[in-house]
């Protein structure tokens, strides 16, 4: 991927466009996706589409029950308990259960994420944001990747316009000399993107391609750590809780980013793209705002992203090499 591929496709599809729209007359038959964040939010209405598309989804939860209750009825649809996104080992063990329920991985959507929390360090002292976002999806990724190599699958990684707030924090990736919630959020939101360049990178001879993306603003269980009045000053809702910013999507029209760079035959070939509304996604442009869209070369830039790649093995202890196709 270079700056100079970023560029529309004009693929038909509009910020409006939703989840059935994109998978109209698309038989997902004989597939099989994981989708993190699987039963709620823009991951529930990713699953209930897939499923509905003919694939089967297996969904990692960490809270098994509310998973079930969310995903009951839909047929071909299967809970993975027990994955914290915060605990790797939670990750090891949900990697090996989707192992033994499948034997290739068409499709791996990272959806799940958290947004702003209010400082929570986990394992060794991680950043909470950093870790649920990005190096969780990363252990996940890397473990699953033989299966993903299996079926020349592709991984789709949720980041946000959000990544516009903060580059990657090299010398305090983890906040240590003070905490910014925002920033926090941006950097990794920031890593979504570069993970997805350098996994694109090592995928592609194998068949495995990576997308990350900016699903719309979308009211969701996102914004739980948001009080009211702080979403009234940033005019997302009104005083009554109303959505109030004209330029929010509905669940099924933030979920259809997601869904067309997992399925568009218009990717074939293609990798380690930035995408919006259904699209690739210009190059922000020099003193844009998140509003105005687009993606900040920072979060494009390939020694950013292998350096990132090598600090988050380092930090996981896990790579691609560590596995194997054949395994």
């Amino acid at each position: 991927m270079t700056l100079a591929e970023q560029h529309s496709l004009g693929s038909g599809f509009t910020a409006a466009s939703t989840a059935t729209d994109v998978l109209v007359d698309r038989d997902l038959s004989g597939q099989t996706a994981v989708v993190t964040g699987g039963y709620s939010g823009l991951g529930l209405e990713t699953t209930r589409a897939l499923a509905s598309a003919g694939a089967r989804v297996l969904v990692p939860a960490r809270r098994a029950s509310v998973a079930l209750e969310s995903l009951a009825g839909l047929d071909g649809v299967v809970v993975v308990e027990g994955m914290d996104l915060a605990d790797l080992g939670s990750i090891a063990d949900a990697a090996e259960k989707i192992s033994v329920a499948t034997d290739r991985i068409d499709m791996l959507i990272s959806a799940a994420g958290v947004m702003a929390t209010p400082l929570r360090p986990v394992g060794p002292g991680w950043d909470y944001q950093f870790a649920v976002n990005h190096l969780g999806h990363f252990a996940l990724t890397t473990r699953l990747f033989p299966l993903l190599v299996r079926a020349g699958g592709r991984v789709v990684s949720y980041s946000s316009a959000g990544h516009h707030a903060s580059d990657i924090r090299w010398n305090d990736p983890h906040f240590l000399t003070g905490y910014d919630r925002w920033a926090a959020y941006g950097q990794s939101k920031t890593a979504n993107v570069l993970f997805a360049l350098w996994l694109d990178r090592l995928g592609a001879d194998h068949g495995v391609r990576a997308f990350a993306l900016h699903p719309g603003k979308i009211m969701t269980g996102l914004q739980r750590q948001l009080s009211v009045a702080e979403q009234v000053e940033l005019g997302w809702i009104d005083l009554d809780g109303n959505v109030a910013d004209a330029d929010f999507k509905s669940p099924s029209q933030g979920a259809a980013t997601g869904l067309w760079a997992a399925t568009s035959p218009s990717l074939e070939g293609r990798g380690g793209l930035y995408l919006e509304d259904c699209d690739i996604a210009p190059v922000a442009k020099e003193g844009g705002t998140m509003d105005q869209g687009g993606v900040q070369p920072y979060a494009l830039d390939v020694s950013s992203a292998e350096r990132l790649w090598r600090l988050t093995s380092a930090m996981t202890a896990t790579n691609l090499s560590l596995y194997s196709a054949d395994e």
